[in-house]
């Protein structure tokens, strides 16, 4: 049997897809699979990443390709994948979570600490920027794009003196870099960061059964409270939020915390429930931020989208 497998082009999407085939092929040592890659509105379009307003900018033409029988499954990372699917289409498979912490790059080999006042740091991310500017109010945070090793590079160069950026994807490219890890407290991760999520057709069961068979139980409950959290809660480009779902015995606890995007507000939740039902506990999540006010915190979106467009 062989399978084609949809995936974007860049070097991390590529290095993911070949890790998912690695451990396929562990349980499935006869079949063959062919990574096909496909350009996305994301990778085409270069201005930072919170201005663009469209869901799914780094998964829709691929899963456009699964639902259209052009490659039989797809791998993304779980973060870029909407909370809602095309009808034909099912989050078939979760794997093993990778660690979920951003880390910080600097060209001087400084932590975030350390850095001197008024130093650049580069970021594509308003979740990001808005916790280091929390952190350290006294530097400079500016739009960054590229893949990682071009970030990289860039904090190396004249117009960077550091990046924020997640520590999963350094791990499974193999990126031989110094960095200094950043504490879940001070910048909890994206929803489904550190995860990889695997799009078929839900009408495939030989597929999806094949697929299953690298599922790891504890990071799709814990995914599943995440993206729970983003149904009842527009956490995609509004304003800044962050959310760790982590089970323990039977219970999984959701840490949540959003921001205003000037980082002058915040609000914090945790919900905890029986690990079985991920979704009740998003969803108390994502009403108890409600309740305390959290679509105010995305009164000054616009204005903050013209004031990074023009950086």
């Amino acid at each position: 049997m062989k399978y084609i497998v949809g995936a974007r082009g860049s070097q991390l999407s590529v290095a993911q897809t070949n890790w998912v085939i690695s451990e396929l092929k562990k349980q499935n040592p006869d079949a063959e699979y062919e990574i096909k890659t496909i350009t996305t509105k994301g990778d085409t379009d270069t201005r930072p990443l919170f201005t663009i307003d469209q869901k799914g900018i780094f998964e829709k033409e691929i899963d456009r390709a699964v639902a259209q029988k052009e490659v039989d499954f797809a791998v993304h990372s779980l973060k870029d994948v909407p909370s809602e699917l095309d009808s034909s289409l099912v989050l078939a498979c979760i794997p093993i979570r990778e660690v979920v912490n951003d880390v910080f790059i600097s060209s001087d080999g400084k932590s975030l600490d350390d850095i001197s006042p008024d130093s650049v740091i580069g970021t594509s991310s308003l979740r990001r920027a808005v916790q280091v500017s929390r952190k350290r109010p006294d530097v400079i945070v500016k739009p960054i794009r590229g893949n990682i090793e071009t970030r990289i590079k860039k904090a190396s160069g004249d117009d960077y003196d550091g990046i924020v950026l997640a520590q999963a994807g350094i791990s499974r490219l193999g990126v031989d870099v110094k960095y200094v890890p950043l504490s879940i407290t001070d910048f909890s991760p994206s929803p489904g960061q550190g995860a990889i999520a695997i799009v078929a057709r839900k009408d495939d069961d030989s597929t999806i059964s094949m697929l299953k068979k690298i599922e790891d139980t504890n990071s799709r409950l814990e995914i599943e409270a995440e993206r729970a959290l983003s149904d009842f809660v527009d956490s995609g480009c509004r304003f800044p939020v962050g959310a760790y779902a982590k089970s323990n015995g039977s219970e999984i606890t959701l840490d949540v915390i959003a921001f205003s995007v000037d980082g002058k507000q915040s609000i914090k939740v945790t919900a905890s429930g029986d690990k079985n039902d991920p979704y009740s506990i998003g969803k108390n999540a994502g009403e108890e931020l409600r309740k305390k006010g959290v679509n105010d915190l995305a009164l000054n979106w616009r204005e903050k989208v013209e004031e990074w467009n023009k950086i």
